[in-house]
């Protein structure tokens, strides 16, 4: 599914409406026009959506809503389906990256009021994160 919103001029502060949840397939990926750029959304078993960059940060295609959704522990994870990098849907960490120097995804604020899947601004890189660490 990909969705394409008109209104890119909006303020980064604004949510934007992209789909209904229950569009969205648990456990696959979707991708979506935000603002005028790529984004991929993940809705998990416990309908927890997670929005994240679509061009993979490894190869710069955007392929990141076609990757494996699975976990690592706690954290609901997305594994690219280029060169295979495990990246934390919650933060955008890269927890695996395959012998290459990590790094991140982007990740947008989500909401979801009334069933409808909303979509705001990119959260900020914290480029001290280490995977594991508190």
């Amino acid at each position: 599914m990909t969705v394409n919103l008109p209104d890119a001029e909006a303020p980064a502060s604004t949510l934007l409406e992209v789909c209904p949840l229950k569009a969205l397939s648990t456990e696959r990926g979707a991708a979506a026009l935000v603002r005028g750029v790529q984004v991929a959304l993940f809705r998990t078993f416990d309908d927890q959506v997670y929005a994240v960059q679509q061009q993979d940060p490894y190869s710069g295609a955007n392929v990141m809503s076609r990757g494996i959704v699975g976990s690592r522990g706690e954290a609901p994870t997305v594994a690219s389906p280029m060169y295979k990098q495990v990246f934390d849907l919650r933060t955008g960490a890269c927890l695996d990256p395959v012998g290459k120097d990590p790094r991140p995804l982007l990740t947008y604020e989500v909401a979801i009021q009334d069933g409808i899947v909303l979509v705001g601004a990119a959260r900020a890189v914290d480029a001290n994160h280490v995977p594991g660490a508190p």
